[in-house]
């Protein structure tokens, strides 16, 4: 098993590089220097040393990926790719084009994402869970029928009516907690409580159904007739043997997602003016902040990957059957 995840860290590493290497020739093949510099500064008929001068700033002046003119090493270091994705590696992630620390944009911005996104996540699978779990026990029934259509009716709507539904019904109407805005310590709640709700909510039809599913395929199987055949409540056959059995297709959604939730939600933290990860991630697409943007694509990626690792290490806790050589 060691060696199996020595093995997929080496795999991981080098599918990083290869993604780094894409997003930084996609943006500087889209846009030079220059046209950065000129996005930047904001103005029409911007003068050459201006640009010269917020290229020097900000090391952008340098070649892209080869210094023929430098000696050694430095033909390589010297480059706006090393400095400005190379030493990601090191989570490095040097000044946004705009002059704000990344870094300390991020390590301030993760904790308003992780408060909104970690409740979002347990009380949400929590939900999705048990109300599947009903209606795979009350299957072929009224309760397992309507429980369906109301799951389809959910997951055609779009999360903007729920967001906006919300704001409009609950912080308008019946003024519980406000629009939007968020505070430090224990006030953050007040601005957290809508935000997790319409989460939950959002998010109860795609997954219940989907381990509904899950549930369903697993009911039809020989161990659960052999359960039946002892004698075994139906309670005790769900909740023993179909729902620790069912557990290897649910984690492989879950752990997958931890990781993913320093992210954050795009549009959640923009609606709600929540200052996470998510909305300094828009804010920097709208500024066209491509140091910043090229940062948080590097920051999913890695997220991501070991969301994918932590899965198969997963498989192993759940499931004996499942060992790494």
């Amino acid at each position: 098993m060691y060696a199996y995840i020595v093995r997929r860290i080496a795999y991981a590493f080098f599918i990083l590089i290869g993604v780094n290497l894409i997003t930084f020739v996609l943006f500087f093949k889209v846009n030079t220097p220059d046209d950065i510099a000129r996005l930047q500064l904001g103005a029409k008929r911007v003068t050459p040393e201006a640009i010269a001068k917020w290229k020097a700033d900000r090391g952008y002046d340098r070649p892209l990926i080869y210094n023929g003119a430098a000696a050694g090493s430095k033909k390589f270091t010297d480059t706006i790719y090393f400095e400005k994705s190379v030493e990601m590696f090191r989570f490095n992630f040097g000044s946004a084009d705009d002059g704000r620390d990344i870094a300390y944009e991020i390590r301030t911005r993760m904790w308003p994402s992780l408060a909104l996104a970690v409740p979002v996540f347990i009380i949400g699978l929590f939900v999705q869970i048990v109300f599947a779990l009903m209606m795979a026990f009350f299957r072929a029934t009224y309760v397992d029928f309507w429980g369906v259509v109301l799951c389809v009716i959910m997951m055609s709507i779009s999360g903007l009516f729920y967001i906006i539904g919300g704001q409009y019904l609950i912080s308008k109407l019946w003024s519980l907690v406000p629009i939007s805005g968020y505070a430090e310590g224990i006030d953050a709640i007040k601005f957290l409580l809508l935000p997790v709700v319409v989460g939950v909510i959002g998010g109860i039809g795609s997954g219940t159904r989907w381990y509904r599913t899950i549930f369903l395929e697993e009911v039809g199987k020989d161990y659960v007739r052999t359960a039946r055949a002892k004698g075994l409540a139906e309670t005790v056959v769900f909740f023993r043997h179909v729902l620790r059995n069912a557990m290897i297709p649910i984690l492989t959604g879950a752990v997958v997602a931890i990781p993913l939730l320093f992210m954050g939600s795009l549009v959640a933290e923009s609606f709600f003016g929540i200052p996470g990860l998510g909305s300094y991630t828009i804010e920097a697409i709208q500024a066209q902040d491509f140091a910043a943007v090229r940062s948080m694509v590097f920051i999913g990626s890695v997220l991501y990957i070991l969301g994918l690792l932590l899965t198969d290490i997963s498989y192993t806790l759940v499931d004996p059957r499942v060992r790494f050589e």
